[in-house]
Formats: structure tokens, C-alpha cells, sequence
């Protein structure tokens, strides 16, 4: 086994100057290497990436990440880097196993490395890995078919872009070209993303505060309070703040896994269609099988007006994200189809993986699978807080969408590093500090959560 990447003072960050000839150096070294079977790396070869990997990030992506991520501060000695994986097993440079228990925060449902949807990417790889931008695209058209199938009620005209953002970003696009109408109401703690339209629904002031002013007409109210929601509305109208949406997670993911009330969003609907509002379901966390059913909403029979995907979209193999609506909102964008375009979202590839993820949930019940694995994880670890209440406070969530909640941010710390010593990868949720986050592959096996199970426990008793 080699030996851990100590963070021994590497070099401060020095002046970067243009370089071209060192620029084709370390991109032909790294393509070398990614060409390189995976038995034909060199011990020598992995002790360079996990050095020089920390190193970049020092010096290119940014130095916060390296005081934030466990993998590195754990023990302050050493940084582990990503390398390969597949299942719920994820592998560092240097040959160490993980339980992936975060699954890629949503986007691994199949599995890492599923190998339908691998092989459908290659081969598309191998046909064509990009569109001409003036020929139909097949791919896409066969997708969007696909997605508006699956989809609750009338809803049947789509979008694809690259991110679970984008996609936030489109639907608030569409909701104001239909409506005409200018402002969203968002709620506390919710997330849909971090461009500066789809941060100004954003739910924590940690984020929205640095960039003030956001996008105008945007109202926040506590999640879950259908009255709340309609209040809000009632008082723009009279104002004359006239709002074009109500954007809402299913279940709020980034804030632990909070489900609403049951007649929440049913009443979110019937509050809408009186105040002719667009109700806009983010489906980016909860979609494609996580909560237990093929889409969030479908826990309370409600078709929204628009709904956004992202995440487990392209299968845990290539970035893809899409927003969806009914025919009767679609028909605004067809007067100018290029209100809204992009040149890389829904590309052949991605589209291949799409579809193929499709084919798994459908197949395999990924759905199903979440929704009895959800219930088992939290049939244990319910156990576990009645033997230390003083360390967990409970579990909650659907499907494999689930938050432990702990007494305070540093307890939760402690487990999440706990863990992640113990070769377990979780991770806390973005506005809630108290959580952390069970969100693995819907495919994971008993037998793998069985044994996240039983590190759980031994952390447990380590911190007494």
C-alpha cells in the first residue's frame, strides 16, 4: 500500500505566468495516464496524482476546498484523491475502498459505473460525441419522448441542458415568458442552485448575501406552510408584485431531507391555479427513483406546471439536466425557439446515457428499491438512537433521501470524519449543519448497508 499524501507545507502559491510548452506537458502526461490500464499504473505514477492533485488545487481550483473536504483535514496529514469506482464502492488514487453512503450527492442512483449506461456513452461516443447544430438530433427528440412519458399528468415539452441549475434557470425563463409576470416565491432553506437567477430562490443568507441584489420580486417563506404560500401571494397581488411562480422541492434535500405535510402540496396546487401562478417542482435531488417513486411529486398524485431534473438524469455517467412542461406553457417558446439555447446541453452522449438510466430505473425498480432500503436504513438507525439518544437525535427522509440530525454542527462533524475514517463516504447537507446525509446508490446492497450499519454503531460508541 502506498503511502498517505502528507500535506507537508507545499509550495505557497507562486505568480502564474503562460506557459505553453509546460501546459502540453502535464495534459499529455495526464492523458498517458488515463489511456494507461488500470493494472499498468505505477505506485510511482499514483503517488504523483495524489501530490501534485493537492498541489493544483492549492494553486488552481481554489484553497478553501482543501480546509472543507474530510479527505483532507481528517487528520491533517494527508489528502486522498479520487480515482475509480463502481456499485457503491468508490477506490482513492492509492487503492483505499470506501462505502459510498453520499452517492455522488444524488447523481450515482444506478450505481457507479453502471455498465448499461456506460456502454450506451460509448457507443455514441464512438458514433457521434457531438451535434452539428443544424441537423436533428435523434438522441434528443427520442429523450424528450421518453421524459415527457414518465412524467405525471399533461406534461410533454422539454429542454436539456448540463446542470441542475440550468435547468432552475430555464424554468424561471418560461414561467415569465408565459405569464408575463416578473416575480417567484421560493422558501427557507431550499436549494435549486447557485447561478445568480436560480441563487435568488435560494433559502440561506450565507450564499445570497455577498451577491445582494439578486433578482427582483423574489419571496422566501418557511418550507412546508402551504398558508404561508398563499398569503404571500395574497399580499403581492394587492401590492401589485405580480409573481409568475412558486419553485418548491418535493422534499428539501440541501436542508436534511425535510418532508412536508401531507396535504402540502396539494394544496400548493389548488393555491396556484386560485392565484394563476405556475407551480414549479424542482425534481433535481428528488427525481429518477430517490425518494421511493419516480418523481418526488408522485408521493401526492400532484402534476406541477413545470418540472426541473438534473443529478441521476444522465445516470451517474455524464452531466445532463432538463426542464419540462405542458403543452399549453410550451407554446410560448415556439413564436422564437431561440429564447433559450445552448450549444453543449443534451448532446449526443449525454442523451445516450439518459436514456439507458431510464432503461435501469424502469427495469431494475430503482424506485422500489429505494423505498425498502430507505425503510430498513431507517428501521436501524432508529434502533441506534434509542441506545445513544445523547449522540443522534433521529432519522428522516423517503427512499434513500434520508438526514441523521445530531444535538449540534460539531457532533455531526465528528461523525460524518468518524465515518469517513472508518472507509465510510457521507457528507452534511448545505443548509442544515446538524445533518448528514444517507443518500446512497438505490442499487446498494443489504449486505454494504449492513456494514455502513456497523461503522455507524463503532463510531457511535468512540465518541461515548
Amino acid at each position: 500500500m502506498n503511502k498517505p499524501v502528507e500535506n507537508k507545507n507545499f509550495s505557497e502559491t507562486a505568480p502564474c505566468t503562460r506557459n505553453i510548452d509546460e501546459a502540453l506537458r502535464e495534459a499529455s502526461k495526464m492523458v498517458n495516464l488515463i489511456k494507461t490500464p488500470e493494472a499498468d499504473v505505477s505506485d510511482s505514477e499514483r503517488q504523483w496524482v495524489a501530490e501534485s492533485t493537492y498541489q493544483n488545487f492549492a494553486n488552481h481550483i481554489n484553497k478553501g476546498f482543501l480546509e472543507y473536504r474530510k479527505s483532507v483535514t481528517e487528520t491533517s496529514d494527508f489528502a486522498l484523491t479520487d480515482w475509480q469506482g463502481e456499485g457503491s464502492i468508490l477506490r482513492d488514487v492509492l487503492g483505499r475502498e470506501y462505502i459510498d453512503m453520499l452517492g455522488g450527492f444524488g447523481l450515482y442512483s444506478p450505481g457507479i459505473r453502471h455498465p448499461k449506461i456506460v456502454a450506451a456513452a460509448k457507443a455514441q461516443l464512438d458514433r457521434s460525441p457531438q451535434y452539428s447544430q443544424e441537423m436533428l438530433d435523434p438522441l434528443r427528440a427520442h429523450l424528450a419522448k421518453v421524459i415527457a412519458k414518465l412524467t405525471p399528468g399533461d406534461i410533454q415539452y422539454g429542454f436539456f441542458a448540463n446542470s441542475g441549475t440550468e435547468a432552475v434557470d430555464g424554468a424561471m425563463k418560461l414561467a415569465k415568458l408565459y405569464t408575463g409576470k416578473s416575480g417567484f416565491i421560493s422558501t427557507l432553506k431550499g436549494f435549486h442552485g447557485k447561478s445568480l437567477g436560480a441563487l435568488s430562490l435560494l433559502g440561506k443568507a450565507v450564499y445570497r448575501q455577498p451577491l445582494l441584489p439578486l433578482l427582483n420580486n423574489v419571496h422566501q417563506v418557511p418550507y412546508g406552510d402551504a398558508d404561508a404560500i398563499e398569503e404571500a401571494l395574497r399580499c403581492a397581488k394587492e401590492v401589485g408584485n405580480d409573481i409568475a411562480g412558486v419553485v418548491v422541492e418535493p422534499i428539501q434535500g440541501e436542508a436534511g431531507a425535510i418532508e412536508p405535510p401531507d396535504d402540502y402540496w396539494p394544496r400548493l396546487r389548488e393555491i396556484c391555479d386560485k392565484y394563476e401562478v405556475l407551480l414549479i417542482a424542482d425534481e433535481v435531488q428528488t427525481g429518477f427513483g430517490r425518494t421511493g417513486k419516480i418523481f418526488g411529486v408522485d408521493h401526492w398524485n400532484v402534476t406541477p406546471d413545470i418540472m426541473c431534473f438534473g443529478k441521476a438524469l444522465g445516470g451517474g455517467v455524464i452531466a445532463m439536466s432538463g426542464f419540462f412542461s405542458t403543452a399549453k406553457i410550451w407554446k410560448c417558446m415556439e413564436p422564437n425557439p431561440f429564447m433559450h439555447t445552448t450549444t453543449t446541453g443534451g448532446n449526443p452522449v449525454a442523451c445516450a446515457a439518459a436514456l439507458a438510466a431510464v432503461t435501469v430505473l424502469v427495469e431494475e425498480d430503482l424506485a422500489g428499491q429505494a423505498a425498502e432500503k430507505g425503510e430498513y436504513i431507517k428501521k436501524k438507525v432508529n434502533e441506534l438512537q434509542q441506545r445513544y439518544p445523547q449522540i443522534l437525535n433521529g432519522i428522516r427522509g423517503r427512499g434513500l433521501l434520508l438526514g441523521m440530525e445530531f444535538p449540534t454542527d460539531e457532533i455531526g462533524y465528528k461523525v460524518a470524519s468518524g465515518l469517513f475514517s472508518r472507509g465510510v463516504l457521507t457528507a452534511g447537507t448545505l443548509t442544515n449543519a446538524q445533518t448528514i446525509r444517507i443518500e446512497p446508490a438505490l442499487t446498494i446492497s443489504y449486505e454494504l448497508i449492513d456494514e455502513m450499519l456497523k461503522r455507524l454503531e463503532d463510531t457511535f460508541i468512540s465518541l461515548g
